[in-house]
């Protein structure tokens, strides 16, 4: 009990800061860029959108949430686009209003799922196959954006250049060692003798046991090897399309308020905002989203009231709107699953016909 009562006090503070945040974001801005804003010029930027500028972006809304269902019908076979979306709706406003609530969003999978009808083990995969595609592809995306702008020129000092381009394969690397631990087995036996040696270097008392590391990739792997070969296409498909619709969001969002600085720094921004989306100080990253997407744009040379104002708007599309949403979807799941139990119990004989 009194870990409940620990849990929904953090949770309750996490949500008290993320409020905060948003409501103080333009002296946040302030301080961290010296711009001055205000509430009022951001209603304003709000106010002088057209209709439809707001029926693009929920247009373009809607389809990254029906692209993302590829990546879930992908790793879970059987699962059809509607319970995809259903899944991601309801999971997505449990996770928008806990602090780690990816925990409590699993939970209520693992609940959905055994309604209708999947066994465990191919929902334990489907939440490894989920969580290691969104982990590579948030890996990916600085790599993208620092190689958007090193295209576009926007780093003038050569030094920084130099180790911009270091960053950036550094990472493509990474993402492609892992990816092939998860795909191949030799791959898998390899990095697993090499993490092994690392780890072995450590002092004995924190050292994990032996094989430990590979024995955790090998296991890994076996698991999800069959779906990730079957469905990799379908996955990484799925994703980018997910986030290409996102970053068609932000886009929108830029020119709406006048803030657009350009395709490669819109791609750089839209990059640093998925990133800060996970500080799990507040849930989601909200407030700090918005606060660090905002600052690069006024570095951009982007006004401070428009930086502000799309960079809010971006936040009401990936975030705010999927609390409702996922309500929505929820309570009709809900709805729908008391309804199958009684037509389940009409069609059921009573005792006496029975005897």
């Amino acid at each position: 009990m009194s870990g409940k009562w620990v849990k929904a006090g953090l949770s309750t503070a996490s949500l008290a800061l993320a409020v905060l945040l948003v409501v103080f974001l333009p002296q946040i801005v302030h301080g961290l860029t010296g711009a001055t804003v205000s509430w009022g010029e951001i209603g304003a930027q709000f106010a002088a959108m057209s209709v439809p500028m707001v029926l693009l972006m929920t247009v373009l809304w809607l389809a990254s949430l029906y692209a993302y269902t590829f990546v879930m019908t992908s790793a879970l076979p059987g699962l059809t686009h509607l319970q995809a979306l259903t899944l991601n709706a309801a999971g997505s406003a449990v996770s928008n209003l806990l602090p780690f609530g990816g925990a409590a969003g699993l939970a209520l999978t693992f609940g959905m799922t055994k309604g209708w009808g999947f066994a465990t083990r191919p929902v334990v995969v489907y939440a490894v196959v989920t969580g290691v595609w969104n982990t590579l592809f948030r890996f990916i995306l600085p790599a993208i954006g620092i190689i958007a702008l090193l295209v576009a020129g926007r780093i003038p000092d050569e030094r920084v250049v130099s180790a911009a381009w270091g960053g950036a394969v550094s990472i493509l690397i990474l993402v492609a060692v892992m990816a092939s631990a998860l795909y191949w087995e030799r791959a898998a036996a390899v990095l697993g003798r090499v993490l092994d040696r690392v780890l072995g270097a450590l002092p004995r008392r924190i050292r994990p046991a032996e094989h430990a590391a590979s024995g955790a990739i090998q296991r890994l792997r076996t698991d999800t090897a069959e779906i990730v070969r079957k469905g990799s296409l379908g996955l990484s498909l799925g994703m980018v399309g997910f986030l290409g619709f996102q970053c068609l969001i932000m886009t929108a969002c830029l020119v709406a308020t006048g803030a657009y600085p350009g395709p490669a720094e819109t791609v750089a921004v839209f990059a640093v905002s998925r990133v800060l989306t996970s500080a799990l100080i507040t849930p989601s990253g909200a407030g700090i989203m918005e606060g660090g997407t905002a600052s690069l744009l006024i570095a951009f040379g982007e006004p401070s009231g428009s930086a502000l104002a799309a960079a809010i708007l971006f936040g009401f599309w990936t975030y705010t709107i999927e609390i409702p949403w996922g309500g929505l979807a929820l309570g009709g799941w809900s709805l729908l699953r008391r309804r199958d139990a009684k037509d389940r119990d009409r069609r059921s004989p009573e005792p006496a016909t029975r005897a």
